[in-house]
């Protein structure tokens, strides 16, 4: 599979205030890489930002990638030029699909949607209606509901913001499916411990930062000091030292880092418990310092 795949831009459609699906296709037409429900896509911007969108078209047809994207113009700037740039015809540069949010096989299914949480569903529910498993769809907004047309069935379409303790009453005994807000999204994990709960974020979890801590870049010997309210991706760019990064949210790994030393709080959501629990990497754009001083390869 390529590392990058250059698309064009083939279709742009207006799908609820705010909220604009843009569809990609091969210049030349033919297959694409083939994908599962849940898989995402890393969107080079023009600008060189590079931000994750799930895939919310239909895995069978291997012609075209869709997805959309929620204007936020209080955002860090990626969504707002993704809005501005990908014009029908427009050439992008996008990674092959990805997937951190794999569909289980199950008898039942509960999907949770909250806002643009939706994209990465609506494959999910097509597959699961497809081979006439249970399921049912309780989708949240507190502004436009998107892809109406596109879903039928145990819909519930909810004003606001939804009752989670309602949902996961409705939920016993089925898988739970949830994307949408991280406070959506972390009271739903405190209310199901037991395993059932699948969840896909598009912003950081949210969490106490925790005490200061010192970081030790052990290739020129630099140590800076990490405050309660920054991460250690900033406190080491504030000290001269560039390092890549892209989502700044723990999902996509570009900010990957080889520990050295210390022990890490970890915070991402890509790395498997066995990788936590060796140490050997840490997403510095989120996690934290378990220890006085973390010592990185950088």
């Amino acid at each position: 599979m390529p590392d990058e795949l250059a698309l064009r831009v083939v279709e742009a459609r207006w799908e609820a205030e705010g909220i604009t699906s843009f569809v990609l296709a091969a210049p030349g037409g033919g297959a694409l890489p083939a994908w599962e429900p849940g898989a995402h896509l890393d969107l080079h911007l023009p600008s060189g930002l590079v931000r994750q969108y799930s895939l919310c078209g239909d895995p069978a047809d291997d012609s075209r990638y869709r997805i959309a994207v929620l204007a936020q113009p209080a955002g860090r700037g990626g969504s707002m030029e993704a809005h501005a740039a990908l014009r029908p015809g427009t050439l992008v540069t996008v990674g092959p699909p990805r997937q951190n949010f794999p569909l289980v096989d199950a008898d039942r299914y509960v999907f949770v949607a909250g806002g643009i949480g939706i994209t990465p569903l609506l494959p999910m529910i097509r597959s699961v209606a497809a081979r006439d498993r249970s399921w049912e769809l309780f989708y949240g907004s507190s502004g436009h509901f998107a892809f109406t047309t596109e879903l039928s069935g145990p819909v519930r379409l909810l004003p606001g913001l939804l009752d989670l303790d309602a949902v996961v009453a409705a939920a016993a005994g089925a898988v739970i499916y949830a994307c949408g807000p991280a406070g959506m999204l972390d009271a739903l994990a405190a209310r199901v411990t037991d395993g059932s709960l699948h969840l896909e974020r598009f912003s950081a979890p949210i969490a106490p930062a925790g005490d200061s801590f010192e970081v030790e870049l052990a290739r020129s010997g630099t140590v800076v000091t990490v405050g309660p309210d920054s991460s250690v991706l900033d406190a080491i760019r504030a000290s001269g030292t560039d390092v890549p990064s892209s989502c700044e949210m723990g999902f996509c790994g570009t900010c990957e880092t080889k520990v050295l030393a210390g022990a890490v709080d970890h915070r991402d959501d890509l790395l498997t418990e066995d990788e936590r629990a060796a140490g050997g990497t840490m997403m510095i754009c989120v996690s934290r310092a378990a220890c006085p001083r973390l010592v990185l390869d950088l």
